[in-house]
């Protein structure tokens, strides 16, 4: 929904907050989770917005809210209500006004010292506390400065002013969450700065109402806590699709030709575009996939992304679309060559008819509102479509990941017999139970598998290691590798033991990279030898479509399943009997 895209009308959003959640309910599909607030000061309206935001990113939250000023005691004695409750995400929204004690000008640096510790282990008491007993994901605010500096400028640097006393705070926040898996932080520090501190900062809200923030800057808040959470459970974009003209350099290179163009560190107008395709390189750097979709003649776009002082190359992108064709028509193209969905991308073009046509057209996209270059990088970058929570070795080498899957797909052109492709790729699997190394890889890819996800259930990092350690399950991943190179953990089979002789399939999912290469069958074969390892006898499989997974509606019978049942939604139930099954795997040599 644009209205909940950045920049926002904050306004809009409380007085129409009814009207809009009402037409996002209309949506299938939600991904439901509970998600307790635990508040420094009132949350209501915070809850409020935060639903609204995250029902725009597919997720149905259901919320605990503690009592005003209650978030100590609901996280070191609890209730039943909120044990009951039993959160996978718990928001603590503490502010400035939630630090117990201050500096003074008569103290030492000693006493300073234990002040700032006696307030930092009084929040790890609180995070430590709530982690053993819930085992969910945390998510804690850093704290904002004061709206004023009783020492000046050297409130800042001197270890006696409150704004010293804050960063210093602050920064042992961070260190916590460079150790800890599964704690994130809220950074409101930077959201007040951005949104000025003196209006953040609205005594009266808090004389009268007891809201921390001033009223307008709860959606911005609502906004940041919720692209965490849908960063958490899969909901970034996976990818860019750029305009070239106006976009990523200043001028049309058809028209003004290559040396004309803006772009390059020297003069202003050029100056704004180099940063912003900085940017943009940072971007793959955090496993981004980059495309491009330009109404031009294809040399000239090469030329123009060969710019001697551009930053951006024509080896960047995974695919570049210059051509005359409607620029929906090229981006349906380009997801469907990289098997990713639409909703995946970001549309980046200065045009506002292009961003038009396309919203209209493509279900999903975000066609973020740039307007004038100056504000590229702000708005792509504060709508927080790839808010980054946790990265694997995979995300770092993505772009390289999909650049080996066009070569494969070069390689096939030479064949026609797909077997004899397949068994030509060389291929080579790693299936094994879970290991330490690789949960976070395995929690990522069970909140990003969309296509291949037969349950369309998400598993948090505290899911997976509680599965881990589980023994009633059957844990299995895949790692798959051929000669054009190593595509990491692909595929997961989550599988939990009922009656002593039946599996019950909980997920199995699979990277859109390496579909339609076999893989299934080898972890097919590898289930079934775990599953008499243990003397099982049945498998039970589930299939729940949704809009993006019906390509897996038939796996289970591909895979020699009887399909038993079948609901008015259109879930289905199969069961194998494991005595008839026969191994698949024709081309993928495995190992365990």
């Amino acid at each position: 929904m644009k209205e909940l895209e950045y920049p926002f009308d904050a306004d809009y959003l409380i007085k129409n907050k009814r009207k809009i959640k009402k037409e996002l309910l209309t949506q299938e599909n939600l991904l439901e989770k509970k998600i307790a607030i635990l508040g420094g000061s009132t949350t209501s309206d915070i809850k409020t917005m935060l639903e609204l935001f995250l029902l725009n990113y597919g997720i149905k939250p259901i919320f605990y809210e503690s009592e005003y000023n209650k978030y100590y005691e609901d996280a070191m004695f609890g209730n039943d209500e909120l044990n009951q409750f039993n959160p996978d995400i718990i928001f603590i929204h503490t502010t400035n006004r939630n630090i117990m004690e201050y500096p003074t000008v008569f103290d030492d640096s000693v006493m300073i010292d234990n002040l700032l510790e006696n307030e930092y282990n009084r929040f790890k008491k609180i995070w430590q506390t709530l982690y053993t007993k819930f085992k969910c994901i945390i998510i804690q605010n850093n704290f904002e400065y004061l709206d004023y500096r009783l020492l000046g400028n050297k409130d800042a640097s001197d270890i006696h002013g409150k704004i010293n006393f804050i960063t210093r705070l602050n920064q042992k926040f961070y260190d916590y969450a460079n150790q800890t898996k599964n704690f994130f932080i809220n950074d409101i520090n930077y959201l007040s700065s951005c949104y000025g501190l003196d209006q953040w900062c609205n005594s009266f809200y808090w004389y009268m109402y007891k809201y921390a923030l001033d009223v307008k800057a709860i959606p911005y808040l609502s906004f940041n806590i919720a692209n965490i959470i849908k960063s958490i459970y899969g909901k970034n974009k996976k990818a860019l699709v750029l305009d070239l003209d106006n976009t990523l350099w200043g001028g049309v290179v058809g028209d003004d030709g290559v040396d004309n163009l803006d772009i390059g560190p020297e003069i202003p107008g050029s100056q704004v575009y180099f940063e912003f395709q900085k940017y943009i390189k940072e971007q793959q750097s955090l496993g981004i996939i980059l495309n491009v979709d330009s109404k031009n003649d294809y040399d000239n776009a090469i030329a123009g992304l060969n710019h001697p002082t551009g930053i951006l190359k024509p080896d960047d992108f995974i695919i570049i679309k210059a051509n005359w064709n409607p620029k929906n028509k090229n981006i349906e193209e380009i997801a469907h060559e990289l098997n990713l969905g639409a909703d995946s991308f970001v549309f980046v073009d200065d045009n506002p008819a292009e961003r038009k046509i396309v919203q209209n057209y493509i279900k999903g996209i975000a066609t973020p509102e740039i307007d004038i270059p100056e504000n590229y990088i702000r708005i792509l970058d504060h709508n927080g479509y790839f808010e980054v929570t946790n990265f694997s070795k995979e995300d770092l080498k993505k772009s390289e990941l999909y650049k080996s899957n066009a070569k494969r797909n070069q390689h096939l052109a030479s064949f026609d017999n797909y077997e004899e492709y397949l068994l030509s790729l060389n291929m080579h699997a790693e299936i094994s139970s879970f290991k330490p190394i690789y949960l976070e890889r395995i929690s990522q890819l069970s909140n990003k598998s969309n296509q291949f996800n037969l349950t369309t259930k998400r598993y948090s990092i505290p899911d997976i290691e509680s599965i881990y350690q589980n023994k009633k399950y059957i844990k299995l991943y895949g790692k798959l590798e051929d000669l054009y190179g190593d595509n990491g953990v692909v595929t997961v089979v989550i599988g939990q033991e009922k009656n002593k002789t039946e599996l019950h399939i909980d997920l199995w999912i699979m990277s859109c990279r390496v579909l339609k290469r076999d893989m299934e069958y080898a972890m097919m074969d590898s289930l079934v030898k775990k599953c008499k390892g243990r003397n099982i006898k049945t498998i039970y499989g589930y299939y729940y479509p949704t809009a993006k997974n019906k390509m897996v509606e038939d796996f289970y019978d591909q895979q020699g399943f009887t399909q038993i049942a079948i609901d008015d939604h259109g879930n289905k139930t199969y069961q194998l009997d494991i005595s008839n099954y026969k191994n698949k795997n024709k081309v993928i040599e495995v190992s365990e």
